[in-house]
């Protein structure tokens, strides 16, 4: 074997295991997770519990994306975004793949035990409605759409548990914001790549079309999305709270975020689709960043 086929191996190993286990979207959990830890701190940041949960959140997470490959192999080499994914490009095997998930899955759910048992549990729902609910439904209804909203917005609620090893008002407010937040961000998802998730045979819109039906649910849960968002600014979910100033904040995101959805609303295209999931990114991002901003600055 050559030096370049030698030093290559680690290089393709890292490119499949990336891949694989989708870091970018990974990576994105893990903030979540981070936010809801910073949010749930109450004596100063434990930055050894900070690493674990970044660490078996990604784990979680990664393993999700890998037992969803593997369960979705032959529907991902009739899609073109997915086709090149390492399985059905051939360069990782299956069995090499649900030995990377098992490893993933057990040291995802010890690590999180160890920063406490309800991270974990809370964990293992999260990967197991993941690929033993939402995955399989994908092909059967839209409503798979909703299943995994549940698991989508673990994350951020997972971080508090984290923090507090307790499950109450506070983190059940930030499930329910990114809950909701989940349905237009997938639903635009859906709508500008719905010729491609129809070769794989995925049902992944609300009226399984591109229509009016559609693009008012959108909005319907864009507004639903915001004004969870809004509701810490009350006083009444406990320590979550928000000042006054930061909720004009997020109401101003949120209008941008509504703003986009109506404009998918009117133009019906995959363009405005492409554009209103950017701004859902952007919009759960810098809420986030806004909630953990408002707590150690006010």
């Amino acid at each position: 074997m050559s030096t370049a086929q030698t030093t290559s191996i680690p290089a393709i190993a890292i490119r499949n295991f990336t891949e694989i286990t989708k870091m970018r979207l990974s990576i994105s959990v893990v903030f979540s997770s981070v936010a809801g830890y910073l949010l749930g701190v109450e004596n100063g940041i434990d930055f050894n519990v900070l690493l674990l949960l970044c660490l078996g959140g990604y784990c979680m997470v990664g393993a999700s994306n890998v037992y969803n490959q593997i369960i979705e192999k032959d529907l991902d080499a009739l899609m073109d975004r997915t086709k090149n994914r390492p399985i059905p490009a051939g360069r990782m095997k299956v069995n090499a793949a649900f030995a990377l998930a098992s490893v993933l899955t057990l040291a995802g759910i010890a690590i999180l035990y160890y920063i406490n048992p309800k991270t974990a549990m809370f964990g293992a729902i999260s990967i197991f409605m993941y690929v033993s609910l939402y995955t399989p439904l994908k092909t059967k209804t839209p409503l798979s759409v909703f299943v995994g909203a549940f698991p989508g917005a673990i994350p951020f609620m997972l971080g508090w548990v984290a923090a507090t090893n307790d499950f109450g008002i506070e983190p059940g407010t930030l499930f329910m914001v990114q809950f909701f937040w989940q349905f237009p961000h997938f639903w635009a998802i859906g709508w500008f790549l719905f010729d491609d998730y129809e070769k794989g045979g995925f049902f992944m819109l609300p009226n399984g079309k591109r229509d009016r039906g559609t693009a008012i649910q959108v909005i319907l849960y864009c507004i639903w999305t915001v004004l969870a968002s809004l509701i810490p600014v009350a006083g009444v979910t406990g320590r979550l709270y928000l000042t006054p100033v930061s909720g004009v904040i997020i109401l101003g995101l949120g209008i941008w975020l509504i703003y986009y959805a109506f404009r998918l609303y009117r133009q019906k295209t995959d363009k405005a689709a492409r554009q209103l999931m950017l701004v859902s990114v952007s919009y759960i991002t810098l809420l986030q960043i806004i909630y953990v901003a408002d707590k150690f600055i006010r």
